[in-house]
């Protein structure tokens, strides 16, 4: 995504139209679209004519080159493909290069945070006609992704979960009592934060459903709103929409109990268990 809208840049800087650089390549305008916008791979022969026709030095081409190879290489998740669906992989690689990320989550415990039994149970219930081993893959896959929290450079996490989360019983009581201390276990790590959204807070901006909104180190790169819904997803990055999310998530942040309740909160809930 980052070096599509660089491309973009480039083009614009040398006044060269969608249609002069489709005529570079040999390919459509809306090819050379979808190449800024990072919908299709970086094919280096385009890449080098393009930034030979938009007059790059030839020190900053090879740069970029050796970027482009490094951005065509398949994320660790790769070897899941099998499992996993076209509109989620893009979650997957935002979730991996973000710098902050905020979750507001009113049904389930975010994946993050779940632990294998709780994920099992989950993920049954999600793909009733799955085999057990396409189960334990999906499984597998929801705990790789947990590998970011062991990370040095972790993304700054906040969550605010609706109390619901923590009263629909996943896998049973036993299950529950494990889910909800490895939310403790993640209240201990520097950089997560967890608030409680209780039934007592009445309504709030955010009863419409889930959204994850993801921060990037790079100012080539918007942040970015993630929806999901029974047919697929949906992903925004237009200001406006951005901040119509943003503003929502600040909101609840302060109709929901403060971060320094959490724990006290969950250790109550897991004795009512």
């Amino acid at each position: 995504m980052v070096l599509g809208k660089r491309l973009k840049q480039l083009r614009e800087q040398a006044g060269v139209s969608f249609e002069e650089a489709a005529r570079t390549i040999d390919v459509t305008p809306l090819t050379v679209r979808r190449i800024e916008k990072a919908e299709v791979g970086l094919r280096l022969p385009y890449v080098k004519d393009l930034l030979t026709a938009y007059g790059v030095d030839e020190k900053e081409r090879d740069d970029f080159l050796v970027m482009a190879r490094k951005a065509n290489e398949p994320g660790w998740w790769y070897k899941y493909r099998d499992v996993l669906p076209d509109w989620f992989k893009a979650y997957v690689s935002l979730e991996s290069e973000a710098t902050v990320i905020r979750i507001y989550e009113p049904h389930y415990v975010p994946g993050l945070f779940q632990t294998e039994e709780y994920a099992t149970a989950l993920l049954r219930v999600g793909f009733p006609n799955e085999s057990e081993e396409g189960i334990a893959r999906r499984v597998d896959l929801r705990m790789q992704r947990k590998g970011l929290l062991d990370k040095p450079e972790c993304p700054a996490i906040w969550a605010v979960l609706d109390e619901t989360v923590l009263r629909r019983p996943v896998g049973g009581a036993e299950v529950m009592r494990a889910q909800i201390d490895r939310l403790l276990e993640a209240l201990d790590l520097p950089k997560v934060r967890v608030q409680i959204m209780r039934y007592a807070a009445g309504a709030h901006p955010g009863a419409f459903g889930p959204f994850h909104y993801f921060r990037f180190g790079f100012t080539e790169l918007p942040d970015v709103v993630y929806t999901e819904d029974l047919a697929g997803s949906g992903y925004y990055d237009r200001p406006g929409e951005v901040v119509a999310y943003l503003e929502v998530m600040d909101r609840m942040a302060v109709q929901a109990e403060p971060v320094s309740r959490t724990r006290d909160i969950l250790a109550e809930m897991r004795k009512e268990l």
